[in-house]
């Protein structure tokens, strides 16, 4: 499966917390995390565990931070900054030599035999390691490395200067190249999910599924997190990016120049087809989309629709709240799902002991009685997902498409005293039917793939689109 990102700048959410998978480009904005830092050592005193395992990136929105995982933001106090110093105090008595590398337990960081590796290592980092080296790297690397050591590509370091980037308010509009990215979680290639229709990329000639291969002088590999590759894609208006892309049935890689430009960010479109059959497009979760989906769909019954295609194909997701007012707007506020025992009920959140940490229900006292079907695809991701699996619990819409992208855990975003920050998973989604997406996805009632011919179009016609004509039938 795939991570994706939108460069409209939206990466997995504050709230929703990386689609492990989809992003924006409208700045490229993102379903994943800061990667290709610098493994170097740590600070003079110190030494520097070299970055362990590099993690996959997921999907986000390129842009602003957060996918679907509700992302809690939380200012933790510790002492005033020190020399770095991996061991910390050097006088400290060892009582668990012989706990950690190489040996069964749990890891100490401060056990005789991490200590005596470390410093072998780095004895030959002094005398052979050609070249400068950058203490800062050296030390922001080792941060990068306790969290890469988990082995989530969720739970990642941001420095002072990327945390304060994330936590930038999403405005509607973003400076970029204008199209959605995601990492592919088998290979770990980073490739072109959209390009955004009129978007600089699409005038640049990107495609979708062009693979990206390096973003200017950066050549983009395996292990790099894909908001790190968001990064160097996005930037000021009037600004110029290189991609090198790897285009399938081309023979050699393809340079991309492409001039950024402010991207508006519209996150729902809808239309009346023929036979009075409603459509909506949500392209993700921002603040402004549970009001614009609202009033399309109240359009569209007043205009005498008599069924909704309720399009989230390429959806990376967004934000938690978004997602829950939108469902809860269309799901009666008394009614219970199929396989749950509450009334209401539309998402649940629950730790690694199987504790209930939250509960979403119903409460608006409203609710929408018109056939819903809604389309899928594998860059469905997170928020979306949560939109497609409640209302299909519910009973209130009929999914068509491919299974979805599978990206339904929760990050907490948590500031450190200096001002970086750690975002670690602390807990899954769980649908009304107490269902589980994470790595699994929402399977569509009748799978239908899009005809390979119109895979690398960025801009295909209903008439021609046999996903969207799969998902009219569905109201025959």
């Amino acid at each position: 499966m795939n991570n994706s990102y939108s460069e409209n700048e939206i990466t997995p959410f504050e709230e929703l917390t990386e689609n492990d998978g989809v992003e924006k480009l409208s700045g490229i904005s993102e379903s994943n995390h800061r990667a290709g830092k610098s493994t170097a050592r740590s600070s003079a005193k110190g030494f520097l565990k070299r970055a362990a395992a590099a993690g996959l990136a997921g999907a986000m929105v390129l842009g602003a931070v957060g996918g679907c995982g509700s992302s809690q933001k939380t200012d933790v106090s510790s002492n005033d900054s020190h020399d770095f110093n991996l061991f910390g105090n050097s006088d400290k008595e060892d009582d668990n030599a012989g706990a950690g590398a190489g040996t069964t337990g749990e890891f100490d960081a401060e056990s005789s035999d991490v200590i005596k590796k470390t410093q072998e290592i780095e004895k030959y980092i002094d005398g052979y390691f050609y070249f400068d080296e950058d203490d800062t790297k050296r030390e922001e690397s080792y941060y990068d490395g306790l969290m890469k050591g988990l082995d989530d590509p969720y739970s990642v370091y941001y420095t002072k200067e990327e945390y304060e980037k994330m936590m930038e308010d999403d405005s509607g509009e973003f400076e970029g190249i204008g199209a959605t990215v995601s990492k592919n979680r088998d290979n770990g290639t980073v490739y072109v999910v959209k390009p955004i229709a009129g978007s600089p990329a699409e005038k640049a000639g990107l495609l979708p599924n062009d693979i990206i291969v390096s973003v200017d002088d950066l050549e983009v590999t395996s292990d790099m997190e894909l908001d790190y590759v968001v990064d160097h894609i996005r930037g000021e208006k009037g600004t110029e990016v290189v991609l090198k892309i790897y285009r399938e049935g081309e023979s050699d890689y393809i340079d991309i120049p492409i001039i950024r430009d402010t991207i508006e960010n519209k996150t729902v479109e809808y239309e009346m087809l023929d036979d009075n059959i409603g459509y909506i497009s949500v392209e993700q979760f921002i603040e402004n989309t549970p009001e614009l989906f609202e009033e399309a769909l109240d359009d569209l019954q007043s205009q005498g629709a008599e069924g909704v295609v309720i399009d989230m194909r390429n959806n990376p997701g967004g934000l938690l709240r978004a997602v829950i007012e939108m469902v809860d707007y269309i799901v009666d506020d008394k009614e219970v799902a199929e396989g749950s025992g509450e009334p209401g009920l539309l998402l649940q959140t629950k730790d690694k002991d199987d504790n209930i940490l939250e509960e979403y229900k119903c409460s608006d006292g409203h609710s929408v009685d018109i056939p819903m079907t809604i389309l899928v695809n594998g860059n469905s991701a997170s928020a979306s997902e949560i939109f497609t699996g409640c209302l299909k619990d519910y009973g209130k819409a009929t999914v068509v498409g491919t299974t979805t992208y599978g990206k339904g855990i929760v990050q907490s975003v948590i500031k450190l005293s200096d001002g970086s920050a750690i975002k670690i998973t602390i807990a899954q989604y769980f649908l009304p039917s107490g269902t589980a997406v994470h790595k699994v996805g929402v399977e569509p009632d009748k799978e239908v793939e899009l005809d390979d011919d119109l895979k690398q179009k960025v801009t295909i016609e209903h008439d021609e689109d046999n996903q969207l004509q799969e998902a009219i039938k569905t109201f025959d």
